[in-house]
């Protein structure tokens, strides 16, 4: 096994790239797990009430156990809370 080399470090510590239109069913694993809520998926993009304005929140649904929250879509660009895909 070898160490990742710099140019993989880098790329590991820039913040994830998204587009929030491209968001929904997204599949996502919480790196700090609160009640075995460790994997999410995007289940709405809430569409703000006057459509010039960007959209700033999400939908996102516990798979475990179906809760559902809602939070500033920009928090998973945040690698210390989320991780794409389901890890």
């Amino acid at each position: 096994m070898h160490s990742p080399n710099q140019a993989q470090l880098q790329i590991r510590d820039r913040p994830v790239q998204l587009n929030p239109k491209k968001l929904l069913l997204t599949k996502w694993t919480a790196v700090k797990v609160i009640a075995k809520q460790k994997h999410c998926l995007v289940s709405r993009v809430l569409q703000p009430e006057d459509l010039s304005l960007p959209i700033t929140e999400i939908e996102m649904e516990a798979v475990y156990s179906g809760n559902k929250q809602i939070i500033a879509w920009r928090e998973l660009q945040d690698a210390e809370r989320w991780k794409q895909g389901w890890l």
